[in-house]
């Protein structure tokens, strides 16, 4: 393997920017108000790490660059219109630390920006000229509001862990899937291939939204952006609470409470400490640990002569390993 000394983020640096610069001229609208709401968005900067994996993953398979830039522009532009959504239907205030656009708009105007945005994002996606990236597009699309409508009307599942982790692949595993998907597309490498970087997306956003689920208990406030253990107090059960239920059977009741909004203050935060302090926490980073694991393993079937193949070990490293 041909080895170097940049970090994953020292190599895709300047695509990045890039890329921030396709996002910005593919929402700029002309109209002052719609754009100083475009850009509070596109200004509070998360880890673009969607993005990040689609230039890595273009640069391993050789696809090419301005047509990887736009893909990875539209999809961070979907990533985008989802948490205006999200916010707007949970309620939040807060996103990384900073207001929310729901916090500043009246309802109906952040539901229409965050529709601009996904329109915006699939005019991008189709400046590639990819039909099977586009149609990669699309389904994500399809998974990720699907899955809003069933945390908003009710899934049909009743099994908890069936029901988080099709939840978990809607809201953060398809869009990765897609991050890893649509570059190898683009290249035209084997369908073999093809598979391969759409299973490494999968595990990879599955394994990063668990470590967000054990951050929301495990992390503090201020560096992940928001109150601890939001998810349980606004109803959301996830895979450190159901490590929980699994040795601590007798907390269902008051779970169940929770998830009712009929459980008060005190005992959700005597709740929450019990969860914290039990091995749930641990045993569901163990389980993200898993689905790295099961990414290493994968990308060793890749080609291996390109730093990015040590860039996208490091990228799967990181997601398991950061605390915010």
């Amino acid at each position: 393997m041909e080895t170097t000394t940049l970090t994953f983020t020292d190599l895709v640096a300047v695509g990045l920017q890039a890329v921030d610069s396709r996002m910005r001229q593919a929402t700029y609208a002309n109209q002052p108000e719609l754009d100083s709401a475009v850009e509070l968005l596109l200004g509070a900067r998360g880890k673009r790490l969607r993005p990040t994996l689609v230039l890595l993953s273009g640069g391993l398979l050789g696809a090419d660059y301005e047509r990887t830039i736009d893909m990875a522009a539209a999809i961070e532009l979907l990533h985008t219109a989802t948490l205006v959504h999200d916010d707007l239907i949970d309620g939040s205030l807060l996103r990384r630390g900073h207001p929310t656009l729901n916090a500043r708009w009246e309802g109906g105007a952040t539901v229409l920006i965050g529709d601009y945005i996904f329109a915006r994002a699939a005019q991008l996606a189709a400046t590639t000229q990819s039909l099977s990236s586009v149609q990669s597009f699309a389904r994500t699309l399809t998974v990720i509001v699907k899955g809003e409508l069933n945390q908003l009307l009710g899934s049909s599942v009743s099994d908890l862990r069936t029901a988080y982790f099709e939840r978990v692949y809607a809201k953060t595993g398809s869009l990765f899937e897609l991050a890893a998907e649509a570059p190898a597309q683009l290249a035209q490498v084997s369908p073999s291939i093809q598979r391969t970087m759409k299973d490494f997306g999968r595990s990879l956003g599955i394994a990063f939204q668990i470590v967000d689920d054990v951050l929301d208990f495990a992390g503090q406030a201020e560096e992940v952006g928001k109150p601890v253990a939001s998810d349980l107090r606004n109803g959301l059960i996830t895979l450190p609470t159901l490590h929980h239920l699994e040795s601590h059977p007798d907390d269902a009741d008051m779970v169940e409470r929770l998830t009712r909004g009929e459980l008060p203050p005190h005992e959700q935060d005597r709740l929450i400490l019990a969860i914290r302090n039990s091995g749930g926490v641990q045993a569901a980073l163990g389980e993200a640990e898993g689905y790295v694991e099961s990414c290493l393993t994968m990308l060793s079937q890749l080609p291996s002569d390109r730093p990015e193949h040590q860039a996208l070990a490091d990228l799967a490293n990181y997601v398991v390993h950061r605390t915010s």
